[in-house]
């Protein structure tokens, strides 16, 4: 049984009254996720200013048997930084947490707490002639610590990788509230497991991540951002193998789409226009740059690869930006598919993965296949191809009462889309994480091995199930599949 009020008065003589709060309204806007589909409650929410104040709160809620939501932008998509509903939870926010407490141009390297947002930190890393390679369109509100937390991905892990490959080193809080303080970037250490990977994509279940070194790289000296129109996915696969051999390490972004999608988006958009000027079954975003030293050779390099891909039948029609202004009108409709299809109405979105060389085979599958075992509905597939992680949003059919179908044939529908990606062999998150949203399906379709893998780490890292709990690792022993 916890003493609330006890816990309480402590937390509140650690925090003082700027890193406590029980305000409703303070609280609020913070206990419902992004996508509105989970609202929790907390006993309080703490935002502590430093690594110390962290692990010092950590240690009381042990002491006290506090469950621990740790909670970044609030920007997740799988609701896993919200609490649960019964009010025994500490939000701990890591917002104040937001110095970056140093960038060593030379060594392209920057150390920066949790709280940092992914815009400042691209401002920061400009600001010194380098580059942070990850973004995505929450950077506005994205913070580092949830970044890492859910090893997110982005537009741009077809050159650079996840999170994963941008984590050199990190700081964390564990259960008990001892530090992890490894934020030394060695190149080579053997000194047996990769323990910063462990927290990488935990999300909270085994630390509370307060810093991180990261890698930066070069700016972009220059860049080519090209809409290509493509008879079919299979066309757009080839398109990108081509765009690999020819363009290498220049091949930034390649995002795909298909024709209805994309007259969604400029309906929705005030003022949009196509960047071609006919009708293709899908289209390809590809971005191309360079650095000061490859700078002069990619446009010839852009105008080659577009001459070999009309050549070759892979692609209809294509432009090339004139313009950075029309480079980022190209990405604003890239950007702007979610919120195109949230206005059409109320949908059931899959962050999945399979191999991708199959993936236009998999596509070609699923969209009717859903379409016609729920009839009025429309499948659709887009996002990042060159590496198998595609969006898969399932519209409801017109006039539907939006909670209702989202509780009835959405949860089947998912359940569906699930079991046919574990049947091509993919997986159901991407780059989202699990959250709270995906756990029963991920107890239902993973590996029981994995998953007992899984536990047996909560377990030995988090005995008394304080941090984050009921979110990621399914709570009971996997069922052995026949």
């Amino acid at each position: 049984m916890i003493d609330t009020d006890a816990f309480l008065a402590e937390a509140g003589a650690l925090l003082g009254p700027r890193g406590l709060t029980r305000d409703d309204d303070l609280m609020r806007p913070w206990l419902t996720d992004w996508r509105g589909r989970f609202v929790g409650a907390a006993i309080a929410m703490a935002s502590p200013a430093s690594t110390r104040e962290a692990a010092e709160l950590v240690r009381l809620c042990a002491r006290h048997g506090v469950p621990i939501v740790p909670q970044g932008g609030n920007s997740g998509m799988s609701g896993g930084a919200t609490p649960d509903d019964s009010g025994t939870a500490l939000l701990l926010s890591t917002r104040r947490l937001d110095t970056i407490r140093s960038l060593d141009a030379s060594a392209r390297q920057v150390v920066c707490e949790a709280g940092v947002i992914l815009q400042t930190l691209h401002e920061r890393a400009d600001d010194n002639g380098l580059r942070f390679p990850l973004t995505l369109g929450g950077k506005g509100s994205a913070t580092i610590g949830g970044l890492i937390s859910t090893n997110a991905g982005g537009t741009q892990v077809l050159r650079h990788g996840s999170m994963r490959a941008q984590v050199l080193g990190i700081e964390a809080v564990l259960a008990d509230g001892s530090i992890y303080a490894a934020l030394d970037a060695l190149r080579k250490d053997n000194r047996g497991f990769d323990l910063k990977q462990l927290l990488i994509g935990s999300e909270g279940t085994l630390g509370v991540v307060t810093a991180a070194t990261l890698k930066l790289v070069p700016a972009i000296a220059d860049r080519r951002v090209v809409w290509a129109g493509t008879r079919t996915l299979e066309a757009a696969r080839d398109l990108l193998v081509l765009c690999e051999e020819i363009a290498g390490d220049a091949l930034e972004g390649f995002e795909v789409l298909d024709q209805q999608t994309l007259d969604d988006v400029i309906d929705h958009l005030p003022g949009a226009r196509p960047p071609l000027s006919g009708c293709h079954g899908w289209h390809a975003l590809i971005e191309l740059v360079a650095d000061r030293g490859a700078a002069a050779e990619l446009p010839s390099r852009t105008e080659a690869l577009l001459g070999q891909a009309m050549a070759r039948g892979l692609v209809e029609d294509a432009t090339i930006a004139a313009s950075e202004t029309q480079a980022e009108a190209f990405w604003l409709l890239r950007d702007s598919i979610s919120p195109a299809a949230r206005a059409r109405g109320p949908a059931v979105q899959h962050d999945i993965s399979v191999a991708a060389e199959r993936m236009p085979a998999f596509v070609a599958e699923a969209v009717p296949l859903m379409e016609r075992t729920w009839p009025g509905t429309r499948a659709m597939a887009f996002g990042h191809l060159g590496d198998g992680n595609v969006h898969f949003h399932v519209i409801a059919p017109p006039g539907v009462d939006a909670r209702r179908w989202l509780e009835t044939d959405g949860k089947r529908i998912s359940a569906q889309v699930y079991e046919f990606v574990t049947a091509w062999g993919g997986s159901i998150s991407a780059e989202h994480g699990i959250g709270q949203l995906k756990r029963d399906e991920f107890a239902r379709l993973g590996d029981p091995v994995a998953i007992t893998m899984l536990q047996s780490v909560k377990r030995a890292l988090d005995p008394r199930g304080i941090l984050n709990p009921g979110k990621l690792v399914p709570l009971a022993p996997p069922e052995p599949r026949p």
